[in-house]
């Protein structure tokens, strides 16, 4: 195991500065990877086979997580596609093993689409009420994550200095390092001023933590993080009364393209606007237009 360890660390620091994969992602394939070796103990890289990869798989599909539930089939792939990175890896450095496109990807269930729809978003929008810095905050947070569909990680590392009010547009890097220019609204323009004109320190980010006693320079640094988003988000969601439905920072980026698509956008440009690296990944939002087709089909088809 000690020369395949020394081979899969050369890997991981391959993804890491060639392919300039972010560190969770190295993270990542590193826990895959290492349970991939925990299971199947090869002693070299001939000792991977297309045997152990099955076995391994099917070991996979029967693993239950920390609540007794199987592992999701997106997760089992996660795993599926980390170790065909590493054979890639291992094929570009000539050293014979598995072919990488031997290993196939296991069929998905169809991902669940969340979004609001046209009540709960406008109920949604306007539910932080107050003009104290941390309610212009959450209502600036709340419409620019509707207006960009950006995802959370990249509205937790806007600056502000990087946000152009006044052409209502700026870039946000992405996954995979990518650049990508996203749109302000005009509301979103409106509330990400009047927010900005209440702030009263002078912390680079865009998004902050309020102290309670008002002191910013006690706190060095107030960014918010990803899970403070999402307390946001969920505070609002009840006090704007939606049930049945969990609603996280990636249910405005569902409704952010839904609202695309449902007034005509076409999937290539949703797809851009995404972030997308692949239109396969855009095309999940695709079926939630259905019910409109439902509704056009019953509304003229074969009617007198």
């Amino acid at each position: 195991m000690g020369k395949i360890n020394e081979i899969k660390s050369e890997f991981l620091e391959y993804i890491e500065i060639e392919k300039n994969r972010s560190p969770r992602t190295v993270a990542n394939y590193d826990h895959y990877l290492s349970r991939f070796f925990q299971f199947t103990k090869p002693e070299s890289i001939s000792d991977i086979s297309e045997d152990s990869i099955r076995k391994f798989r099917l070991y996979l599909n029967r693993l239950a997580d920390e609540r007794g539930q199987p592992l999701k089939k997106v997760t089992q792939n996660y795993h599926v596609i980390a170790l065909r990175a590493f054979l890639k890896y291992l094929t570009k450095r000539n050293i014979k093993c598995v072919p990488p496109e031997r290993v196939e990807l296991g069929k998905q269930e169809e991902r669940e689409v969340t979004f609001l729809d046209e009540k709960e978003l406008e109920k949604f929008l306007k539910s932080p009420a107050g003009d104290s810095v941390a309610a212009l905050r959450d209502r600036a947070i709340l419409e620019t994550l509707f207006s960009t569909g950006l995802r959370v990680s990249e509205l937790c590392s806007l600056d502000r200095d990087g946000i152009n009010l006044g052409r209502g547009e700026f870039s946000v890097r992405g996954k995979g390092n990518k650049i990508r220019v996203v749109f302000l609204s005009d509301t979103a323009k409106e509330c990400l001023k009047t927010y900005l004109n209440k702030r009263m320190d002078a912390d680079p980010a865009l998004f902050i933590r309020v102290p309670k006693s008002g002191k910013f320079e006690k706190f060095p640094d107030l960014r918010l993080t990803p899970r403070s988003i999402q307390r946001i988000i969920t505070k609002y969601a009840i006090i704007s009364g939606i049930v049945g439905k969990k609603v996280s920072p990636h249910t405005l980026r569902h409704s952010f393209a839904t609202d695309l698509l449902r007034n005509g956008a076409d999937i290539r440009s949703v797809q851009s606007l995404l972030g997308h690296a692949s239109v396969t990944t855009t095309q999940i939002y695709t079926h939630v237009t259905d019910k409109q087709l439902r509704e056009v089909h019953e509304r003229f088809h074969r009617k007198k």
